[in-house]
């Protein structure tokens, strides 16, 4: 239960609902219990009219607003069929007002659950997006989506229903009771003796339940991260034949699931034969225990009467301790998994009260080091390069080497472990995160798009709507315009999940497209053109040679660029530089760069022999 303490402000900020929809509650169970007390008083009366029955003057007790009905009808006792008549209408008005006082209950507390976990799934998903690249890296899409909701259902579950169903046994039960032991407090002992044993039931089976309802959440989470994986990576299931490898992977967690929630109800079924039994006996002894008593007391009959109809008002809420008790127990495991990521904070953090401010193009690695931290690989190592404003470098290196890493740090998915990064001489960690990005255009390595139109993919980093005209220019920047053409529906032509119904080439050009409509001050490719042909990147490199005038730009890749005139040139290995400078200074080095650019020049007059 201490889990479900995160939830309090919510209540708090619906008070006003959840205070109402109290007084609704115990307003219509206090209607509720007023029905049987007119029974009793029925029957009364009834059994006085009985042949031979002695004429003995009501005793019992009577609700102030009862007694005050009952004064009403002392007129017409002399007419029973009017008597009768208006006992009658009364009890239907009274089944009418608590079903009517039942229905704006259900419209404060069950609409209040339904804010609460809007606000709950938009904290959540806010939350997601405030963690860094290493959460991500070490967590899976499948296990987030369980939890924004599954997760948050079950708990919608706990401040809806559950909270309702508590406050409505809780208070039907006192009222009976109270009731009940006005009438005949020792009647009333006897009727509730199995209750205690109804109580440690519920306690010991609730603790199972709250162990496997934890279990199940974090099978459901695997078995949603399954089912997620093997959609989004259905072409190499495919291609490598493993369908039906994927299959039995798929049915083995299925099947763990399916027999921990098929244990889980073994254990709630429990509950409702031990309902059944306790209102069983409890009614047993209302009829034995009250039939010994009405021999000696004919006014007794009518207590029988409002008892048996008691014990019926109660075999619902009683039977529904179980499931309240069920609903809060599985909420209270959901809500530990979602506060477990609520309670997680990002490594990489914002000062407060920074102001946004423009970024220049002066950027200095001062001897950084960087480790990651879910796999201790030693990214960089003594890092240390000065990109002066404008210039253009291209950073090479094999794969591993660190040149992504410079990337995300630049961008501030990560902090380094030592050195610091500053642009325009001024600290990353200075800036507004949200300001610093903006003003940054990065390609990754992995390209990424949407599930929307062609148009929203490419103005997706803009905060306001971008005019056609300017679309089309970041398109035929990235050589891909004339592509766009020839879909079905140009610009508007959806392109699928992570973009699968284009070409890689495609692909990595609209994702080009998207950084250049920003038209930043600083610009970052990270391997953005392995998917393109020769004439293609010629082309693209030519656009950018344009754009990225006065521009700050590092493109990384795994191979020379010929028609580009970099300012530098950075050779990585192991997180360190190993060769810097022109063109011209580092084919005189005879190194590392120099056998890339041979290889490569070899390699393209062999291409071309081939065609030719």
């Amino acid at each position: 239960m201490k889990h479900l303490k995160a939830l309090n402000k919510y209540f708090w900020k619906y008070r006003v609902r959840f205070f109402v929809g109290m007084i609704f509650v115990m307003a219509s169970n206090y209607f509720a219990v007023l029905a049987p007390q007119v029974f009793g008083y029925v029957i009364n009366q009834v059994q006085q009219r009985l042949p031979n029955a002695k004429q003995v003057p009501e005793r019992s007790w009577h609700d102030p607003l009862v007694q005050y009905f009952v004064n009403i009808l002392e007129p017409y006792k002399a007419h029973f069929l009017t008597l009768i008549t208006i006992c009658s209408i009364t009890i239907l008005a009274l089944a009418i007002l608590r079903g009517v006082l039942m229905f704006f209950m259900r419209q404060t507390i069950i609409v209040m659950s339904r804010h609460i976990e809007f606000d709950q799934k938009n904290q959540v998903y806010r939350h997601y997006q405030t963690l860094d690249t290493n959460f991500y890296k070490t967590h899976s899409t499948g296990d987030l989506m369980n939890r924004i909701t599954e997760d948050v259902s079950r708990v919608r579950m706990y401040t809806g229903p559950a909270i309702m169903y508590l406050i409505n046994l809780i208070t039907l039960i006192g009222f009976c009771v109270v009731n009940m032991v006005r009438k005949d407090a020792l009647l009333t002992l006897y009727v509730l003796a199995p209750l205690p044993i109804l109580a440690i039931t519920i306690y010991v089976v609730n603790t199972i339940i709250h162990k496997k309802s934890e279990k199940i959440q974090a099978l459901l989470s695997d078995l949603t991260t399954n089912a997620q994986e093997s959609y989004s990576g259905i072409r190499v299931i495919k291609s490598f034949v493993q369908e039906k490898a994927m299959l039995g992977f798929f049915n083995r967690n299925s099947e763990d699931y399916k027999n921990n929630a098929i244990g889980l109800a073994k254990v709630e079924s429990i509950y409702f034969p031990s309902m059944s039994l306790m209102i069983g006996l409890s009614t047993l002894a209302t009829i034995l225990i009250g039939g010994i008593q009405a021999l000696n007391d004919p006014t007794k009959v009518g207590v029988i009467v409002e008892f048996v109809l008691y014990i019926n008002m109660l075999v619902f809420p009683v039977s529904a301790i179980g499931w309240v008790a069920s609903m809060i127990q599985r909420a209270s495991a959901s809500q530990k998994r979602l506060n477990e990521f609520l309670d997680t904070q990002s490594t990489v953090t914002e000062l407060p009260g920074l102001q946004p401010q423009k970024i220049g193009g002066d950027i200095h690695f001062n001897h950084v080091t960087f480790v990651y931290p879910h796999t201790g690989i030693v990214a960089l190592s003594d890092f240390d390069l000065h990109i002066k404003e404008g210039e253009k470098v291209l950073i090479l290196g094999k794969t591993g080497s660190g040149k992504s890493t410079i990337a995300q740090l630049l961008l501030r998915f990560y902090d380094p472990a030592s050195g610091t990064i500053t642009v325009n001489g001024v600290p990353l960690n200075q800036f507004n995160l949200h300001d610093l990005r903006q003003q940054i255009s990065y390609v990754p390595q992995d390209v990424f798009l949407f599930s929307d139109t062609v148009a929203n993919n490419i103005s997706f980093g803009l905060d306001a709507a971008a005019g056609n005209e300017k679309i089309a220019l970041a398109a035929r920047q990235a050589s891909v315009e004339k592509e766009i053409h020839h879909f079905a529906k140009g610009y508007e032509t959806m392109v699928g999940e992570r973009g699968v119904t284009l070409s890689g080439g495609q692909k990595q050009r609209l994702s080009i497209a998207r950084s250049l409509i920003k038209d930043p001050q600083v610009v970052v490719f990270d391997d953005c053109l392995s998917a393109v042909d020769t004439a293609t990147e010629h082309t693209i490199i030519g656009n950018l040679y344009q754009f990225l005038h006065n521009k700050t730009a590092i493109i990384i890749t795994h191979r020379i660029f010929t028609l580009f005139n970099f300012d530098k040139i950075i050779i990585l290995e192991n997180g360190q530089i190993t060769e810097q400078g022109t063109h011209e200074a580092l084919m005189q080095l005879n190194g590392y760069y120099t056998e890339l650019y041979r290889l490569q020049i070899t390699s393209a007059h062999q291409k071309e022999e081939s065609f030719s």
